[in-house]
């Protein structure tokens, strides 16, 4: 009943910028969560950036300083602003969200989206 929207991918030179913003949608009750995951080729799937609800926004290392995350409860939405892209950033990039339904709005769920290719080129 919660679906999670992804937009903003495509290819980019070294250097350049991307936003990718990620909509829920559904019988929501409340978000604890959202972030944003990437998987590169032959790698494990990784997090990249996460805002918590009462906490400050986590990032993993290698973003901090190129990557802001933000959240806009209003309207379900994360999005995550990339700069100064490099070609390790290439991966695809998958949306997640924690959240409770109004049908049980004490329980909590991960939702994911189907993810968008970010390719940087050299």
């Amino acid at each position: 009943q919660v679906q999670l929207v992804e937009s903003g991918g495509g290819l980019v030179q070294a250097g350049g910028s991307l936003r990718l913003s990620c909509t829920a949608s559904g019988s929501i009750f409340s978000i604890k969560a959202m972030g944003w995951y990437r998987q590169a080729p032959g790698k494990q799937r990784e997090l990249v950036a996460a805002v918590i609800s009462g906490s400050t926004p986590n990032y993993a290392d290698s973003e901090k300083g190129r990557f802001t995350i933000s959240r806009d409860n209003a309207v379900n939405t994360v999005s995550l602003q990339m700069n100064s892209l490099e070609p390790e950033d290439t991966a695809v990039y998958y949306c997640n969200a924690n959240v409770a339904t109004k049908f049980i709005p004490t329980m909590f769920n991960n939702y994911w989206g189907q993810g968008t290719q970010v390719t940087v080129s050299s």
